[in-house]
């Protein structure tokens, strides 16, 4: 059997066009698609895409529903991780575009410098610096 390839993350929103608007304010990422219905989008974001999909598109794909990020109280268990080079400043043009605060830029014991923050849409971010040696 052929070893499968991480194609693409899609993220289920209330409103995909509003997704793709924090994302590019917030973290400078550029919208390579949205569908002329506006329920799905995608972002540029190098080799692997990261996407939305509305939640009636969603709810169409599974049929017994699914847990809606931006209507659960607490963040669910899943992160999209961005790497910068200056997480601090990356975390302060998230929180100015509407983001909330989660974790504040902290180094970790092996180097790595991350902070947390959430979307308007409930996704969780880690803002991260890369991993030295990786």
């Amino acid at each position: 059997m052929q070893a499968l390839q991480f194609g693409y993350t899609i993220v289920y929103v209330p409103d995909v066009t509003a997704s793709l608007a924090f994302f590019s304010q917030a973290f400078g990422l550029t919208t390579r698609f949205l569908h002329p219905s506006g329920s799905y989008g995608e972002l540029e974001t190098g080799a692997t895409t990261l996407a939305f999909a509305d939640h009636a598109l969603g709810h169409a794909n599974f049929s017994g529903g699914h847990v809606a990020a931006s209507e659960s109280a607490q963040p669910l268990g899943v992160e999209i991780a961005l790497v910068s080079g200056d997480v601090a400043a990356a975390y302060e043009r998230a929180l100015a575009a509407g983001a909330t605060a989660l974790a504040a830029p902290t180094t970790k014991p092996w180097g790595q410098v991350v902070a947390y923050v959430r979307c308007p849409d409930g996704s969780l971010v880690e803002l991260c610096s890369p991993v030295a040696g990786a």
